[in-house]
């Protein structure tokens, strides 16, 4: 199983100084958090895209072009771009080059948003949002394959023999479709032989089972990829999780809730044990735990690589490093040893 760690770069308050990062700040904590991950051998690092000024990245491409400079290993990817309210070619031609700068490390992931604010900013309408997002991912399909693309659609002008420039290092940059809920988005990376990218928010994990299966019935293409994604932390101790996973748990869903996308925490106090058992959707708990609930979830998905949204709620770079450390140390090797076993 490979394994990464992603950000969506919120800019909040750390709840425990009470003191707020610039976007420089953040920025530059995400090129230390990238960096970190390398040198503790992770597989994969994400950033999302949003257009507001409570997030610190619009333009995943182009920190991940620094980022591609100062590591070596890891893979880089945008978690997710926001295919749906960008002009694909452009998108596929910026990612071709970051895929030549960091030496054939680039992937892919297509999402449709949360928010709506990136709609009027770039002059398309949210009505629109499912056509768009299909219209503009089978013009990216057809350029990772084609060096020459005639094409015509209903949102932008057509192409005919328009040559797409630079080409990506690699023969075809790997696709994912991030979806958090909807049987309609796996179907759509099933048909298209894209992968399948999973952020799991709360509740129980079961739930998604069905959103996996489906993608893996209608497949077309040479193998499936499933990946699962969730917010992370861990300790060593309960003692430690007790003391500070709510205190940044709490002040994302503050946040969240402030935007008007979010509703009541999802998580109290008195629920640690279901917290960090291996049902729940959260990636909370001690190594051990974390373990198990990735061998669970395992035997529920059979997915091959796992995302840890390890800076969630304000957090200092210490606090994520922490995290990174025990996936790193103590989680990943007795995963992939007990897969490698016990299935």
């Amino acid at each position: 199983m490979e394994f990464g760690v992603y950000s969506l770069s919120e800019i909040l308050e750390n709840p425990k100084t009470k003191q707020t990062i610039t976007t420089k700040e953040r920025l530059e904590m995400l090129v230390e958090m990238a960096r970190y991950a390398d040198r503790s051998g992770l597989d994969l690092f994400g950033v999302g895209e949003h257009h507001r000024l409570d997030y610190a990245v619009s333009s995943p491409q182009m920190l991940l072009s620094a980022i591609s400079q100062q590591t070596s290993k890891i893979k880089l990817t945008a978690l997710t771009t926001l295919l749906n309210t960008a002009d694909p070619v452009r998108l596929f031609e910026d990612f071709a080059t970051l895929d030549l700068l960091s030496g054939g490390r680039v992937e892919f992931t297509a999402g449709r948003g949360a928010f709506v604010e990136s709609f009027p900013l770039f002059g398309y309408n949210e009505r629109d949002y499912d056509q768009l997002f299909e219209e503009h991912l089978q013009l990216f399909l057809q350029m990772n394959k084609e060096e020459k693309v005639t094409w015509n659609g209903k949102y932008r002008s057509a192409l005919a023999e328009a040559e797409i420039a630079p080409r990506p290092l690699q023969d075809r940059l790997p696709i994912s479709i991030g979806v958090g809920g909807t049987i309609e988005s796996a179907e759509r990376a099933g048909y298209n032989g894209c992968g399948l990218t999973v952020v799991m928010i709360g509740g129980i994990s079961k739930k998604y089972q069905p959103l996996v299966q489906r993608y893996r019935e209608v497949y077309q293409g040479d193998k499936p990829q499933v990946a699962i994604a969730g917010h992370t932390f861990i300790r060593e101790t309960e003692t430690e999780l007790e003391r500070d996973f709510y205190l940044y748990y709490a002040n994302y869903w503050e946040h969240l809730t402030k935007q008007g996308i979010g509703g009541a925490m999802g998580a109290a106090r008195t629920d640690l044990a279901f917290i960090t058992s291996k049902e729940s959707t959260l990636f909370v708990g001690t190594p051990e735990q974390i373990v198990e609930k990735i061998l669970y979830q395992y035997q529920l998905f059979a997915h091959n690589r796992f995302y840890a949204q390890a800076d969630f709620g304000g957090q200092p770079i210490e606090s994520i490093k922490e995290t990174i450390d025990l996936l790193a140390d103590k989680v990943i090797p007795e995963v992939n040893r007990r897969i490698s076993t016990q299935f």
